[in-house]
């Protein structure tokens, strides 16, 4: 990642030649003037008959780079430059935030043999693979190796195995939950375009009120996963509850010599 010196530092101002920019963004100079031409990046300070560069456009290097990572066109990337109204460096860190995982949960690599005793069989099996990858689990690698995404969900996974619970049905129930995981997520989403986004929208997204909009975001995650743990928390005992009250009311209206059958034959 490019390195981003920020202001008050040896590069504030404008101190840096285009050779100095290059060195410093791992950009070529034919690149750079390439950038400027197509109005992505801030003209130089002229002084004499040279032209002289500052942090800011370094962080619009990175932050032109980043965007292009996520799939933005050049052309894309100037239209979303041209109507921030803000410094790249304050966009760049609005993006960051944005792209940051909610939790932070550290991917294990694992050899496929690995995988396959995480998951209760003997050798590896295709099917179970390319079902962990279509959810979002696993990652296959190189030389017969897998990222775990989510080592804590693989954990949960190897104690639904102990309680008899197969992986297919686990990853079934994975899949479940991250249908119904989207839509909470889309709830919060969508709260934070209602009260922050669109009336810093609305109100020109002045440059003062970038590091507002990146905190709120920052502090929607703890919260976003708080609130959902003690909902979940909230509705899993009122479903038991409910689920097992009813199965025993059930077993409760039954004649006594029909529930005495069913013990039999259970045992």
């Amino acid at each position: 990642m490019t390195e981003i010196t920020e202001p008050g530092a040896d590069d504030a101002g404008a101190s840096m030649t285009i050779d100095e920019l290059a060195r410093r963004s791992g950009m070529t100079v034919r690149n750079i003037r390439a950038h400027q031409s197509r109005g992505l990046l801030p003209a130089p300070e002229v002084r004499g008959r040279t032209g002289y560069y500052g942090a800011e456009h370094l962080a619009r290097i990175e932050l032109i780079r980043e965007l292009q990572a996520d799939g933005f066109n050049l052309e894309a990337i100037r239209r979303l430059l041209e109507g921030t109204g803000a410094s790249s460096r304050e966009v760049l860190g609005f993006t960051r935030a944005l792209r940051e995982p909610f939790e932070e949960e550290q991917p294990q690599i694992l050899t496929l043999e690995e995988l396959a005793g995480w998951w209760g069989r003997d050798e590896p099996d295709p099917s179970l693979l390319r079902r962990g990858e279509r959810l979002g689990v696993v990652r296959p690698l190189d030389e017969g190796r897998v990222e775990v995404l989510s080592p804590r969900l693989m954990d949960a996974g190897q104690e639904l195995a102990r309680l008899g619970v197969q992986p297919e049905t686990a990853l079934e129930v994975v899949a479940k939950l991250r249908r119904s995981a989207q839509s909470v997520a889309r709830t919060f989403a969508a709260l934070f375009m209602e009260v922050v986004w669109e009336p810093f929208d609305r109100a020109g997204r002045p440059e003062e009120e970038w590091p507002r909009v990146r905190e709120t975001l920052e502090r929607l995650r703890p919260l976003a996963s708080e609130t959902l743990l003690a909902v979940f928390q909230l509705t899993m005992t009122e479903v038991v509850e409910e689920t097992i009250g009813r199965e025993l009311k059930r077993e409760a209206r039954q004649p006594r010599s029909r529930r005495s059958r069913r013990r039999t034959r259970r045992s």
